[in-house]
């Protein structure tokens, strides 16, 4: 028997949250060997996403935030009530989940065993796919300069390569596990073990790279990360962001230039502000001809702090 504690952040998405839930719950019948603790984490949401949890999943362990926590904070808080950090038990691992995803069959199965068999492995995630069906990639190289200038200046036929940081979807089509560096945060699961010896997420991200952040400790630590394409996982992906288009771009670069402090050498961090700049004051001059208010507001609040 393996016991698994899934964490969901959730910020008003009423009824994707339901359908994940009700994904979890089928997991968790089909799934014998496996005791699962369900945590959601409700953000202050104003859709009634707490009361519907509450009164729909009365097994499910409701944290209903006054606040908007973000991200890292709102995991933070569901890894606590799950143990970790405190004396006493704790699951053997940990499944953080987005709210707009919804698991496969047999998905859980295929994760927990794969790590229970691969004991060095530090986490795993599985084949995404968006809600239309089509592939996503939920697998990722750590970004460089290269994957900067891309995301700047987007190049067609590059956007899909090893040069902008993908895995080729071979690997996922032949339905091995691979090694990765980093999984995407919509659905990634940690042993507890290594979850003991890097800590909890960096909670000064708000939102965005900080489970890219939490694998290269991981990682630093000895603590390997797999692709196990056999599981799916549908992602909806981003429902809460786009809520508020402008905050959230403030936050993705926010977070991407700490991740670049953190870890990256002086000298490249550098070259990715000077690159920024030059980008967001071409964005700048262009939303201006557009009269674009917003995007002129996101990107100057994000050049201001660089």
């Amino acid at each position: 028997m393996m016991n698994l504690g899934i964490i969901i952040v959730s910020y008003n998405t009423r009824e994707l949250l339901r359908h994940c839930l009700v994904s979890v719950d089928a997991e968790t019948a089909r799934t014998s060997d496996l005791q699962v603790t369900t945590v959601v984490v409700d953000n202050a949401s104003a859709d009634a996403s707490a009361e519907m949890v509450a009164r729909d999943f009365p097994h499910v362990h409701l944290i209903a935030s006054d606040e908007n926590l973000g991200f890292a904070r709102g995991n933070n808080v569901g890894f606590r009530h799950l143990g970790f950090g405190q004396v006493g038990p704790r699951p053997d691992a940990v499944l953080l989940l987005n709210p707009d995803t919804e698991l496969h069959p047999h998905a859980l199965a295929i994760l927990t065993r794969f790590l229970q068999e691969n004991p060095q492995v530090g986490g795993c995630c599985p084949r995404l796919n968006y809600g239309d069906g089509s592939f996503q990639h939920s697998a990722f190289h750590f970004p460089g300069l290269i994957q900067l200038y891309l995301d700047l200046y987007p190049i067609p036929r590059l956007m899909d390569t090893r040069l902008n940081g993908r895995y080729p979807r071979s690997r996922y089509d032949a339905g091995q596990p691979f090694a990765i560096d980093f999984a995407l945060g919509a659905a990634l699961m940690v042993r507890a073990e290594a979850i003991e010896a890097v800590g909890l997420l960096d909670e000064a991200y708000f939102m965005y790279a900080e489970e890219m952040d939490w694998q290269k400790r991981l990682q630093r630590a000895g603590w390997p990360m797999v692709c196990v394409p056999r599981a799916r996982v549908t992602h909806y992906e981003g429902q809460s962001a786009r809520q508020f288009r402008r905050a959230m771009t403030v936050a993705l670069w926010r977070s991407r230039l700490r991740y670049y402090h953190q870890h990256h050498a002086p000298w490249k961090r550098n070259l990715e502000r000077k690159l920024l700049a030059w980008a967001l004051r071409g964005r700048i001059m262009r939303a201006r001809k557009a009269a674009d208010a917003e995007a002129i507001a996101a990107w100057e609040e994000i050049l201001a702090f660089l």
